[in-house]
């Protein structure tokens, strides 16, 4: 997942998508963890993606704060 695909969402979309990755990433520790995890570089590749869509979120909140302080 790209940076950039990701800015182009909405802070809601970000919200759901963080929540979605963090339930796979419980489901790949759990299969990793029964041994029918067949890729185990996948729990490090939704970990990265984690972070990133919480950056954007961060970045999102930093822009809206900076926005409403010029305005008053």
């Amino acid at each position: 997942m790209k940076a950039a695909d990701i800015r182009e969402r909405t802070r809601e979309e970000l919200e759901q998508m963080e929540r979605e990755l963090e339930r796979k990433l419980w489901r790949a520790r759990f299969d990793n963890h029964s041994n029918q995890l067949d890729d185990t570089s996948e729990i490090a590749k939704i970990r990265r993606d984690i972070a990133r869509v919480k950056t954007i979120l961060v970045e999102k909140s930093h822009a809206g704060a900076s926005a409403e302080g010029t305005e008053a």
